[in-house]
């Protein structure tokens, strides 16, 4: 016979068990893991380096082909700029260069940052958002260098000097650096000429090769001297090694991945000299594919892909409009007077392919980039975008994909495409404002691509100094549209004019 307190449990049992539902039903729910996020930005690539790009490529980039084929491939990827410094900028500040107080051209040897200490970069929204940050390879936008007499270092905005860095302290920290600007963790130069390589703050080494010197730099006895053709297995081992000792860690880690290739020198290792029928550049194009390689095989290996967005593109075109193994480019120069054709039109490669013009030019060879992106569940296998997306844009989306609020007066001309590459084909941007490695400005919207050729800094209704394409027909930019769509030039410059002039809304009339 059951007693009283027996018949008391049973009858209270259920309703405890539902209890302890309905406690576990109102409990916050866990928060999302957060992915990681790898950023690779490579050197001078062009848009048609890779066979994912180019099926009549001669390089073989089967890392990055496999990466495509993984996640989205972006086909009207823009970098703002054609050179270096301003896309760099654009990426890790959300807005135009334009906006910076460097107009045009690229940092030179020991300037100030490009980025104005108030704005939110890119890695420092990530901080505020939780992640570690790490950047390996080239930074181009600006680092302070002490000197023993209080001046200028030697060899200050220019891109080569006899006498480079003869005032340098090396025995002190560098300031306005990465780590000032988002990076918990950062190796590499600020600017190639300036040879110098900084572990956080420290300098610790020198890029060794023909272009440049260090000669005339006194104390410089712990300086590893690290050869050219050594740098980008060096950073890739100590990116690796960075991944090793991050991804066990709780916090997501935050990865900028930026070698110096396949920019001029063409510094191959012997390994991989000769491997491709694309000349010595494609050598060096292929020979990146390998590194990139490593670092998403590494990724594998720490079963960490399936969380982690990986990025990839180029800050602009590549110098070269066609190579070959016929071609000598051991001494090729980072000049626009040195944009080289083979005479032998037979087995050539061109890394801008199908598009014209290169590094330094307002034409899609100079600005249009390779991007893709891969989000595992997120973005579809083996798919392809095809809407207007500036490098700029990452900010706004990776904001979006955390629910972070950028503040007011940062990423001004960064767009939340989100939307765009995990599943929608709206556009989100009709249009992009684009610049030769000059003050020559292009405007971008939706098909039609009108270039400001003008001489001075004012339109008159006499000027016809500029060129208007379709792109959806013409891809090439063959066929100059400009004198004969007078209604579509004058409409897109003005347009231009209010960007350019700090009025943001691009759709006004």
């Amino acid at each position: 016979m059951k007693t009283d307190s027996q018949n008391a449990t049973r009858f209270c049992l259920p309703w405890l068990i539902c209890g302890i539902f309905i406690l576990c039903g109102c409990q916050p729910p866990k928060p999302a893991v957060r992915p990681n996020i790898v950023v690779l930005l490579v050197d001078d690539l062009g848009y048609g380096d890779l066979r994912c790009y180019n099926t009549n490529s001669l390089v073989p980039t089967p890392h990055l082909d496999r990466l495509a084929s993984q996640g989205m491939r972006f086909t009207r990827a823009y970098c703002p700029v054609a050179v270096c410094s301003p896309t760099r900028y654009a990426l890790m500040t959300g807005q135009y260069p334009f906006r910076s107080w460097r107009k045009s051209g690229v940092m030179r040897n020991y300037e100030p940052s490009m980025i104005d200490s108030s704005l939110v970069t890119l890695p420092e929204m990530l901080q505020d958002a939780g992640y570690n940050t790490a950047g390996f390879g080239k930074w181009h936008l600006g680092t302070t260098f002490p000197t023993l007499d209080g001046k200028d270092p030697a060899g200050y905005g220019q891109f080569r000097a006899d006498d480079n860095g003869a005032n340098l302290d090396l025995q002190q920290p560098v300031s306005d650096s990465p780590m000032d600007h988002g990076f918990d963790r950062w190796l590499g130069f600020s600017c190639a000429s300036e040879c110098w390589i900084f572990d956080q703050r420290e300098i610790i080494a020198a890029i060794g090769h023909d272009l440049y010197t260090i000669e005339a730099t006194p104390n410089k006895e712990h300086i590893q001297d690290i050869p050219l053709q050594d740098y980008l297995p060096y950073i890739t081992d100590q990116t690796l090694a960075y991944l090793d000792q991050t991804a066990s860690q709780d916090d997501p880690f935050f990865l900028y991945f930026a070698p110096y290739v396949p920019h001029i020198p063409l510094a191959v290792s012997e390994e991989f000299r000769g491997k491709t029928d694309g000349g010595l550049y494609g050598d060096y194009v292929h020979e990146l594919d390998h590194y990139i390689g490593l670092l998403l095989r590494k990724l594998d290996e720490l079963k960490i892909a399936d969380n982690t967005i990986v990025i990839f593109a180029s800050d602009n075109g590549s110098q070269f409009r066609a190579t070959s193994k016929a071609m000598d480019l051991t001494k090729a120069s980072n000049s626009p007077n040195d944009v080289v054709s083979p005479t032998n039109a037979e087995d050539v490669h061109q890394p801008n392919a199908p598009l014209r013009g290169t590094k330094w030019t307002v034409y899609e060879g100079g600005v249009r980039t390779p991007m893709i992106i891969r989000w595992p569940k997120q973005v579809a296998a083996g798919s392809k975008a095809d809407q207007i997306f500036g490098l700029h844009d990452w900010m706004a989306s990776l904001a979006a994909m955390l629910k972070y609020d950028i503040p007011p007066g940062s990423a001004l001309d960064s767009k939340d495409q989100l939307s765009v590459f995990t599943g929608t084909d709206l556009p989100i941007r009709n249009e992009i404002v684009v610049r030769a490695g000059n003050r020559i400005y292009g405007l971008i919207e939706q098909n039609w691509k009108f270039i400001d050729r003008r001489t001075d800094s004012k339109w008159t209704d006499e000027d016809v100094s500029g060129e208007l394409y379709n792109l959806a027909v013409d891809v090439e930019e063959s066929n100059n549209l400009f004198k004969s769509h007078p209604d579509v030039v004058v409409r897109m410059r003005k347009k231009l004019e209010r960007t350019l002039a700090g009025q943001d809304d691009l759709n006004a009339e």
